[in-house]
């Protein structure tokens, strides 16, 4: 058998099916409910769907019954199976000890800066700014409150959002800097 084709969701999927037997709609629920969203897109329904289907067809889940309620869609539970729970950890020990090749916009748009005038991109930056101080100060709120209640283990991928966030707002707005002060020349 090939090796499964690894993605962030079909880590989360599995890895939710790794306390229990779920159907599709309560992973997703659980997963919005522990706020794991802000780290796993599960914004399209149809994505965990086929993400299912997929590790179904590889063997690493399994349907574990079908039920049809009265006025209700069919619904499927799904279980993780040996082998899934092999991938699992196989997977989540690859992400956290080796460092991925990611594409996210920012560089990007970074990479492209000259395209936009000093002042365009000074504009752009600032705005940056306001949205990263807007989003730190709520992820720290939101830690403050989880700590009440929950162990530190089930929140540090916010604590390196935050890190990550932190350490953003610092470069931007040192280069939002030396644009206005004019010590990056387009």
């Amino acid at each position: 058998m090939d090796t499964p084709r690894r993605s962030v969701l079909a880590m989360a999927l599995l890895s939710m099916l790794s306390e229990e037997p779920m159907h599709a709609y309560r992973i997703q629920q659980l997963i919005k409910e522990r706020h794991k969203d802000d780290v796993v897109n599960v914004a399209q329904r149809n994505s965990v769907y086929q993400t299912l289907d997929r590790l179904l067809r590889d063997g690493l889940i399994e349907v574990q019954a079908t039920e049809r309620a009265e006025n209700r869609p069919e619904r499927t539970t799904y279980r993780l199976t040996e082998p899934g729970r092999m991938i699992l950890r196989q997977w989540l020990t690859t992400m956290l000890a080796e460092p991925a090749r990611e594409f996210p916009e920012f560089p990007a748009a970074l990479a492209f800066l000259p395209s936009l005038t000093p002042d365009e991109a000074a504009a752009a930056l600032r705005a940056r700014v306001a949205a990263l101080e807007r989003n730190l100060e709520a992820l720290a709120a939101g830690l403050a409150d989880a700590a009440a209640f929950l162990p530190r283990l089930f929140v540090v991928e916010d604590e390196y959002r935050r890190a990550v966030l932190a350490a953003e707002l610092g470069y931007v707005r040192a280069l939002t800097d030396d644009i206005a002060a004019g010590r990056l020349r387009w």
